[in-house]
């Protein structure tokens, strides 16, 4: 076995990356490179009817955008090749032959639904492990159908050290003799999995821990053939969180669980890598946030937790949004403009001010369209918004200030920003008030809302003066129909 740590990465082209499936190659990725070895991508494509068109593109376009850089692969190439288990078809019925001369397997002639074959509790039976070798000749001879199964030790157990999970026995007898050929020439999915590990030079695989009870069917067949077997590391599974704070097994009614839809969504590639390896790792430090370079530098097996991890949606919207807040401004203004979906109205020539408001408060890009929909439409509002007890404000003392506001407003030629901030304050200090009482009352009338994106003079800016002296009359208005109807 090489020296060099390898791990890989072998996914089914079967549709989307699902959450899961990246935390795997992320901890392969991230194990390999902390220890200056390499990552490879394997594409298992075995079983043909599961098979989706174009979702070996969905594999590399989600490494690449994930930052998961592989080593070898089916589209680099590399000294272990084909790395398409498809193309490796001759390979795998060579080593299932190897195995029946050395009696660890045997052919079995028995088809799905035969009576004959099945044991009570509905598994297979061993109807064919020991067929006279007469017999077994005359069948093949005839051309007649069979798979080639794993001869599974009756007596014993076979025991592992996990690197997680530490060390682990199974009872052989719980063991069933499973397929390793199938009827059409092609590998099962296990058995695929162990020669290819082993030509591959693998030395570390690292998987879900729901591949744990079939562990020991790999490691007979490591035996079986004389290989040195690597060294395993089972991960956690993933829960989800339900809506009434519950958790169950992570699958599509907790949203959106495979990477691309999160991406589509405006979470960061960076910020999905950041919150998944919190999935099952933490770091011997409080450090939360991490570059992928930190990531590969932090990461230890050690840190792997063995119980389940939870997907949360709060968690994940909060490391995105420091991601966000972290970007490039440049950056941030280019990739969420899609998102805000304003190209063509009055705030396109202003997203440059709307995107620095918006930047470290938003947790995904999709947040956008509904933090800035009061600047489209004035939200109906309650009157107890005007009131605010460290401003010392009031629905009276509001409709003061708003009058004021409307006449220094309707005076100002320069709509600017600085223009509009010298005018607020030099409204304020008229009116003996600090900046922010003044600007209290102005902000619900302009929004309806206690917290927005920016102050008040940064709506004052985004709006414009037509649609910002408007505003500030409704309010008054407001205020006016309320205080007649209490007189009344």
């Amino acid at each position: 076995m090489s020296d060099t740590v390898r791990t890989r990465f072998a996914p089914s082209p079967t549709g989307y990356m699902h959450i899961g499936n990246l935390r795997t190659a992320l901890f392969a990725y991230l194990f390999a490179k902390s220890k200056n070895g390499k990552f490879i991508l394997r594409i298992e494509d075995t079983d043909q009817g599961r098979y989706v068109e174009g979702s070996v593109d969905v594999i590399y376009d989600t490494l690449r955008t994930a930052g998961l850089v592989h080593d070898e692969g089916p589209d680099i190439g590399g000294d272990y090749g084909p790395y398409t288990q498809s193309e490796r078809k001759d390979l795998y019925r060579k080593y299932a032959l190897e195995l029946v001369e050395k009696g660890a397997a045997y052919y079995c002639f028995c088809q799905k639904g035969d009576k004959e074959s099945e044991s009570l509790e509905g598994g297979y039976d061993r109807h064919c492990r020991n067929l006279p070798q007469e017999e077994v000749q005359a069948r093949l001879a005839s051309g007649e159908p069979y798979v080639i199964r794993q001869r599974i030790p009756l007596e014993g157990t076979t025991s592992w050290n996990d690197l997680v999970y530490g060390e682990i026995s199974v009872e052989n007898s719980t063991l069933d003799d499973q397929v390793l050929l199938k009827s059409d020439g092609m590998p099962t999915y296990n058995f695929a999995n162990v020669v290819d590990d082993h030509l591959m030079e693998i030395t570390h695989i690292i998987r879900g821990s729901e591949y744990l009870s079939s562990n020991p069917k790999y490691l007979l067949l490591y035996q079986a053939f004389g290989w040195e077997t690597p060294r395993y590391i089972h991960l956690p599974i993933i829960n989800g969180r339900n809506a009434d704070g519950s958790v169950s097994k992570l699958s599509k009614r907790h949203g959106a669980v495979s990477f691309q839809a999160l991406v589509e969504q405006g979470y960061l590639p960076s910020g999905i890598v950041n919150y998944i390896a919190l999935l099952g790792w933490s770091p011997k430090s409080e450090q939360e946030i991490f570059t992928m370079d930190e990531l590969i530098s932090q990461f230890s097996v050690e840190g792997v937790h063995k119980s389940p991890a939870v997907f949360d949606y709060q968690k994940l919207g909060w490391v995105n949004g420091l991601h966000i807040t972290a970007q490039d401004p440049a950056v941030f203004l280019r990739d969420a403009f899609p998102y805000a979906r304003i190209e063509g109205t009055f705030l396109e020539a202003k997203w440059p001010k709307l995107a620095s408001l918006l930047q470290s408060r938003i947790t995904k890009y999709s947040d956008i369209p509904e933090k800035i929909a009061f600047l489209f439409q004035l939200p109906e509002y309650s009157l107890d918004l005007y009131t605010h007890k460290k401003n010392k404000s009031t629905p009276e003392s509001s409709t003061a200030i708003l009058h004021k506001a409307i006449t220094t407003l309707s005076a100002l030629e320069d709509w600017s920003e600085e223009s509009l901030l010298a005018a607020m304050t030099a409204l304020a200090g008229e009116c003996g008030l600090k900046l922010g009482p003044l600007t209290w009352p102005v902000r619900i009338a302009l929004s309806g809302l206690t917290a927005t994106p920016g102050g008040a003079i940064d709506i004052l800016y985004l709006l414009g003066k037509e649609e910002s002296l408007k505003r500030l009359s409704h309010g008054i208005q407001l205020i006016s129909k309320e205080n007649l109807v209490d007189e009344k």
